[in-house]
């Protein structure tokens, strides 16, 4: 399968309770995949499990990119803890190694953003880790810029790049 076939199979839709367990799957893979386990990361968010209820707020959407219905990826905003009222995160955005560099990221961190000025959101802030090139190149080329410290209280102590983009 050509990566533009898979591209064409790959679909982006807001998450329901029925995907939280696939979803779930996901960012373990992946944070594990890239040594991401331990304290301070995200995949100890007791909303990793819940990931539906936790997105369903007025401030907050998250989607998922599935493959013929199988679940291979997602993102989404919700309201930076800790930072001002205006400001979300992009938060547990992940992918599968078969929804990588088929464009998928590009779209989806579109229709987050999107969703972020929908709420009211000014300022877009996100953290990640250095090894992780290709999301860190994804972030650039959409005009976020890196910032020196990290903002809010996410309490994920242990990413070490940290990123703001205007709305």
């Amino acid at each position: 399968m050509t990566d533009s076939t898979v591209a064409r199979t790959l679909t982006i839709r807001p998450i329901t309770p029925a995907d939280d367990a696939a979803m779930a799957a996901v960012i373990r893979s992946v944070m594990t995949e890239h040594g991401a386990y331990g304290e301070g990361y995200s995949i100890n968010d007791a909303e990793v499990d819940h990931m539906a209820e936790a997105y369903a707020g007025p401030l907050a959407a998250y989607f998922v990119v599935t493959d013929r219905e199988r679940v291979v990826g997602g993102g989404g905003v919700a309201q930076l803890a800790g930072g001002a009222p205006n400001v979300c995160e992009l938060k547990k955005m992940y992918f599968l190694p078969e929804a990588r560099g088929v464009g998928m990221g590009r779209a989806l961190l579109a229709r987050c953003l999107d969703a972020a000025r929908e709420r009211g959101y000014t300022l877009c802030y996100l953290e990640t880790l250095s090894a992780m090139q290709d999301a860190r190149r994804l972030y650039e080329r959409a005009g976020f810029t890196q910032i020196d410290a990290p903002m809010g209280a996410t309490g994920h102590f242990s990413c070490d790049v940290w990123y703001v983009r205007a709305l």
